[in-house]
């Protein structure tokens, strides 16, 4: 049975519970950023220089400025909701979806439930088809450089879609987010590690260019200033066929921001992990600032130096779509970096599933032997480990669905700009807006009330933008 629903209420002079009865949280600020990271670098930071590329040298820029400031406000009202009604003192709520129930009822609990479920699992299928994308272009690098640039060097996704799926069997065994915190740092780690290579490539990329490179990109210049008096294509970003197909690709361009920034399902479950004291919900706000600060700086990094390197041809996924592969290792360890960190952020977007699926079963059915009943399990060299088969069976089950659902539908951009559309506005910004307008008790059309109406109306418009653009784009490739 889960912890949190089979602990009793309980005190303890020695310190060992919370008010709650559940065993003393330790998180801090750093654990908080560390899994913050782990939640929002991931596999979006791959496409920011395709997005600042279809949007350009101004519009780029500012679209990742304005979704940085966009989620720390939403982050910032959603982090008020942890405790009911009391901010500081007010019952806890461990959950998005226990949020919601608490503050706006049942009925919107189950269209929150629905889309962040849809969210979450569909993260976990984009993970599995960017894990491959990573896997193949190390295979790609090393060919490229024994058999020359030239040579074809051609590889299938499929095999390393289930070569990630069984690994990813293994890490569900892993119990829940508080048993997480080390493979978060971990994967904190690596984000940053690949996110500096990618940054470091996209330098070397424009300062460090054969003569070819340099010749052509000297006429372009030469005939842009003759003809226009400045270089064309930097301000709008890449040229379209027609005005239709730009906008479409503009759409889906913030499609694929929306995505790489909002972490609002999983933020009460990371505030959970957070000690009282301070109160929760300043240590939330204070994590949110320092990660999405450090976030939009590398974001700003790999978007603009990942355009300026490549222009015109700036690649869909930045690292497995490098126009150079030496030092092919350093491309071959960027992306090794980012399966390990897709490893564990794949877990940071599953485990809210697996925890409401064991809440929901050990309810349904309390008697349940394959429910609730656990088996020790030894293995030599290993800790010991407690085996519930529902568990077993269900997230089996799970990563076996995202790996066949990723199979189906590989397309890198769109499918994330899919993602990014249906979290943006309805999770991170229209239920946190109307969960904090109902517990502060904020009057209509107050001033207030105008300006979080006015901000969720615009975030509306930038997701209904995303969504059509990406599904637009899903459909082209497929029929295409």
């Amino acid at each position: 049975m889960d912890v949190k629903t089979s602990l009793p209420i309980v005190t303890s002079a020695a310190g060992a519970y919370d008010d709650d009865g559940h065993a003393k949280r330790t998180g801090n600020l750093w654990s908080a950023v560390a899994h913050i990271i782990t939640a929002v670098i991931g596999s979006g930071v791959l496409s920011l220089a395709w997005s600042t590329s279809q949007l350009g040298w101004i519009g780029g820029p500012v679209a990742l400025l304005c979704f940085a400031i966009i989620t720390y406000v939403s982050s910032s009202l959603l982090s008020d909701c942890y405790r009911t009604p009391d901010p500081v003192t007010g019952k806890r709520n461990y959950s998005y979806m226990a949020a919601v129930r608490v503050n706006l009822g049942k009925r919107k609990t189950w269209l929150a439930g629905f889309l962040q479920f849809l969210t979450l699992y569909g993260t976990s299928c984009a993970y599995v088809l960017t894990t491959a994308n990573s896997l193949r272009a190390i295979l790609k690098a090393n060919c490229y450089h024994k058999e020359g640039h030239q040579a074809p060097c051609g590889y299938g996704d499929n095999l390393y879609m289930v070569m990630f799926g069984v690994v990813q069997i293994g890490m569900s065994f892993i119990p829940d987010l508080h048993n997480m915190v080390w493979v978060s740092v971990v994967a904190a780690i690596m984000s940053f590690t690949y996110s500096f290579i990618g940054l470091g490539l996209g330098i070397a990329t424009v300062i460090v260019r054969n003569r070819d490179q340099k010749e052509k990109m000297i006429h372009r210049t030469v005939v842009a200033l003759a003809e226009n008096g400045r270089i064309m294509g930097s301000i709008t970003g890449i040229p379209a066929a027609n005005i239709a197909n730009k906008l479409w690709l503009v759409f889906q361009a913030l499609g694929d921001i929306a995505f790489a920034y909002p972490y609002a399902l999983l933020l009460l479950e990371i505030q959970d992990t957070l000690e009282s004291t301070p109160p929760e919900n300043k240590t939330m706000k204070k994590a949110s600032m320092v990660a999405i600060f450090m976030t939009t700086f590398f974001y700003l990094c790999c978007g603009c130096f990942g355009y300026a390197a490549f222009g015109n041809d700036t690649p869909g996924n930045l690292l497995t779509g490098f126009g150079f592969y030496e030092p092919y290792w350093l491309v071959a360890f960027a992306n090794a970096c980012i399966i390990i960190h897709l490893v564990g952020g794949y877990q940071m977007y599953s485990q809210p599933i697996y925890t409401a699926a064991d809440r929901w079963c050990s309810r349904k059915f309390p008697n349940s032997v394959f429910a609730n009943k656990f088996y020790r399990v030894q293995a030599p060299l290993f800790p010991g480990y407690e085996l519930n088969l529902f568990r077993f069976c269900f997230r089996t089950a799970y990563v076996i669905s995202t790996t066949g659902i990723a199979m189906l539908f590989p397309y890198f951009n769109q499918v994330l700009g899919v993602l990014g559309a249906i979290n943006f506005w309805p999770l991170a910004i229209y239920f946190p807006v109307e969960m904090y307008l109902q517990q502060k008790n904020i009057g209509a059309w107050t001033r207030k009330w105008i300006l979080l109406r006015t901000f969720s109306f615009a975030c509306f418009l930038v997701t209904v933008m995303g969504l059509v653009g990406s599904i637009q784009g899903i459909i082209s490739k497929k029929l295409g």
